[in-house]
């Protein structure tokens, strides 16, 4: 069982990772967090500190990560096993990939 302290872990150690993913990719500096309990993720823009867009993606997202040439966002939904695959230029999702067992 994922205890509440354990999903803001992962929360945090997925923001960290796209933080230095976007650095190392020459990228702007844009940060997606999962918004587990309204199946959606928030894209905020670190110069700001401002929420710029909201996508909507499968049940209970999770886990985050970005393509090495920073081009693709890619959300695993634990409920529905899927993996949203999230255009950063216009924020929106591209493709939905169905995977194994909790992705």
């Amino acid at each position: 069982m994922i205890t509440k302290q354990k999903l803001c872990s992962i929360a945090l150690a997925s923001t960290a990772m796209i933080l230095m993913l976007m650095s190392i990719a020459g990228g702007t500096p844009f940060v997606y967090i999962t918004n587990s309990g309204s199946n959606n993720v928030s894209v905020i823009d670190t110069a700001t500190n401002t929420v710029t867009a909201t996508v909507s993606v499968g049940y209970n997202p999770l886990g985050v990560t970005v393509s090495p040439d920073g081009t693709n966002i890619y959300v695993a939904n634990e409920y529905n096993n899927t993996v949203s695959v999230i255009n950063p230029a216009a924020n929106s999702i591209t493709s939905t990939v169905n995977v194994e067992n909790d992705p």
